[in-house]
């Protein structure tokens, strides 16, 4: 008697798979740690006082960023592993990472429109540090191009590998631009800026000056830094395993 082909919903060992228990706690952490981050940033942290109520987005645009440097960060050890061990599962990290790491880039820089509108008096300009953000936002799309333009399983991988662990310069540079750049407007948040001639002087941003601006700060770096880039590579890592087995049991069909 034939035995029925199972349907795509029942493949292997994606069929109906639960969440891993760690997993669904980083899931559940994440999703509250972004509704209180929310909270905080709009009724804990104070009122800048130059810029006002606008300020309270960078708490989500800055750590934004540094969560997508993690996920980039992902994509190059990804490279590393994979060249040196040739497991798919490190190409598949390297994937996950650029794609984490493109999501949080895109809401770096729309919260970024939405700060310079009211203060810049425009949405965009061509400010170097707002030109590298785009040029490493553009480098990791044609990642995802250079993947999808190559046929040979094996070749794919190792042609990504490699441009991934090249790529994370841009990240580097869209880092450090506006500390070492006299001509950029964009602000330094924390830290020492290179102010042109021979001296490095503070940031504009200092964290004392507004109550509850350090606190809430330090949270979204928690969630949107650590927590939020973590969760959404393990998912993602996930739906990749099961594309694998679905693209396994097409290619098993048509023999």
């Amino acid at each position: 008697m034939a035995t029925a082909a199972p349907s795509i919903g029942t493949i292997g060992r994606g069929a109906g798979r639960k969440l891993p228990t760690l997993l669904l706690i980083l899931t559940i952490l994440s999703l509250l740690g972004v509704a209180i981050g929310l909270y905080m940033a709009l009724g804990v942290s104070g009122r800048d006082l130059e810029q006002g109520d606008i300020q309270r987005i960078f708490h989500i645009h800055m750590t934004a960023f540094f969560g997508s440097f993690i996920a980039y960060g992902a994509t190059t050890l990804g490279g590393i592993l994979y060249l040196r061990t040739r497991q798919p599962r490190w190409d598949t990290l390297a994937l996950a990472g650029v794609e984490v790491g493109l999501a949080l880039s895109l809401i770096n820089i729309a919260t970024g429109s939405i700060w310079a509108r009211p203060i810049w008096n425009t949405w965009w300009n061509w400010d170097p540090r707002l030109t590298s953000a785009a040029v490493m936002i553009l480098t990791y799309a044609a990642y995802l191009m250079l993947r999808a333009g190559i046929d040979n399983v094996e070749q794919r991988r190792r042609f990504a590998a490699v441009y991934g662990m090249f790529a994370i310069a841009t990240v580097v540079l869209t880092m450090i631009i506006p500390r070492i750049v006299p001509s950029s407007i964009h602000p330094v948040v924390i830290g020492p800026v290179f102010n042109g001639t021979e001296a490095f002087v503070q940031g504009d941003f200092e964290l004392a000056a507004t109550p509850g601006v350090g606190m809430t700060l330090a949270f979204h770096f928690l969630v949107w830094t650590l927590l939020l880039p973590i969760t959404l590579l393990w998912h993602r890592i996930r739906l990749e395993d099961d594309a694998e087995r679905v693209r396994a049991l097409k290619a098993q069909a048509l023999e």
